[in-house]
């Protein structure tokens, strides 16, 4: 799921479109101007609770090496919620708890023969006078069977009146949102996915929401594992960590890198030709959807799509900024992810490394100190993936082989960082 727009690459070609995601930071002297990446895309199958340096207590297990990528040999599919959080931290100065969720159940639809819907729910956070900053967040999925990610989006309040109007005129709970919260100029805020829980960065730091600013959750629901049995409603609520006072603005930054996967050499079929592929992600989740599979592939590989397991994308930064957390996410076929600040340099480092990833356990990480990125920095996100892994998950095993793109359903791919971060001052 993903939005585009006008961005800086060390690539020549970068692809120009619109993102729902990045807001500029609010409050702060300087403003990051651009997405750090080449295809700055909303999370299409998950993330974590981005928000606000300890995480809360009893993390989640660190999974066995066996599970890792899904590969349960115990036939689980791993992929959902267990619907159970971890014990919330004691609240800080000036921060409060609000519990909201959505308005009212819904039973997932996929559209278009697929197995995944996007769909977004207005909520009204109650936030009182002033500007309130979300220091924290723990989503709680309702409907485990279903629920496959989260994100919040914050709207503000001169645009309230636009999402009213797009609510209103969908039918039933919410609205269809693949890529993002389906309006513009709604900003990203916090986002769960499969072994996330609420991490807390330093009290100082928060997403800035103005009095009689609005939430839009997002939410990815598949019925992959259903097996063609009935969805089931959901309602599920999001535990939101509200602080006063002043705070340093946060913004969540996203790195992309295409994904071009072929078959191995096992497999066969029509979606294993990549005009195929390419054309089936279309049919199931747009026709932009293919704009954005051909603008990774012009921002960060000069236009060539290169076939193979391992694609990397290098971004140069349009402002100072600092880093404070990072995520990884890809889906199934995922093997490793990393992210690296100015590589091959005397001054390079590694800012995220996930060399055995597992889509179960898609944790926030703080870093251990702030990092300082300098206009012209360059960052470099790459991921591997393996097409082998097809044949050993229950949730793929049984679906035509393909060519594997970019793409919002859950037997698609990803290759996304996800930076929280806040401008310099």
């Amino acid at each position: 799921m993903m939005r585009l727009r006008h961005v800086r690459t060390t690539a020549p070609g970068a692809h120009t479109a619109r993102a729902g995601t990045r807001g500029p930071f609010r409050g702060a002297k300087v403003a990051l101007t651009a997405a750090l990446t080449a295809a700055a895309l909303t999370l299409a199958a998950c993330g974590t609770a981005a928000t606000g340096a300890q995480p809360s207590p009893a993390p989640p297990a660190e999974p066995s090496s066996a599970a890792s990528s899904g590969t349960d040999p115990s036939g689980g599919h791993g992929l959902h919620s267990t619907g159970e959080p971890a014990p919330a931290a004691a609240l800080r100065e000036g921060e409060r708890f609000a519990t909201v969720g959505m308005p009212a159940p819904y039973t997932p639809k996929p559209p278009n023969g697929g197995t995944d819907e996007y769909r977004c729910f207005m909520i009204d956070p109650a936030l009182g006078k002033g500007e309130t900053f979300l220091t924290g967040a723990q989503f709680t999925a309702k409907n485990t069977q279903v629920v496959h990610h989260a994100i919040l989006f914050t709207v503000p309040p001169e645009n309230v009146a636009k999402v009213r109007a797009v609510d209103a005129a969908a039918d039933g709970e919410g609205w269809t949102c693949f890529g993002d919260a389906g309006v513009r100029d709604a900003s990203w805020i916090g986002h769960w996915a499969p072994g996330a829980n609420e991490v807390l960065l330093d009290p100082k730091l928060g997403y800035s929401m103005r009095e009689g600013s609005m939430i839009v959750m997002q939410v990815h629901y598949s019925t992959l594992a259903l097996d063609g049995a009935p969805a089931g409603a959901d309602q599920s609520s999001v535990r939101l960590r509200l602080a006063s006072g002043p705070r340093t603005p946060l913004s969540t930054e996203l790195l992309a890198a295409p994904v071009e996967l072929p078959c191995t050499e096992q497999e066969s079929g029509a979606l294993c030709e990549r005009e195929a592929a390419v054309t089936d992600v279309g049919k199931r989740f747009g026709e932009e959807s293919v704009t954005n599979v051909q603008g990774l592939v012009e921002g960060c590989a000069k236009g060539k799509a290169r076939p193979g397991p391992t694609q990397h994308c290098d971004m140069t930064s349009p402002a100072a900024f600092t880093l404070h957390a990072m995520a990884g996410h890809m889906h199934l076929l995922g093997r490793s992810i990393k992210v690296e600040l100015n590589p091959g340099k005397k001054d390079g480092r590694t800012l995220l490394d996930v060399p055995d990833y597992n889509f179960d356990n898609q944790e926030l990480r703080p870093l251990a100190e702030p990092v300082s990125v300098r206009k012209g920095d360059v960052l470099r996100v790459t991921c591997t993936h393996d097409a082998g892994l097809r044949a050993q998950l229950p949730l793929l095993k049984e679906l035509p082989p393909r060519y594997v793109v970019w793409g919002e359903g859950t037997q698609d791919e990803m290759c996304l960082g996800i930076a929280v971060a806040s401008a310099s001052s």
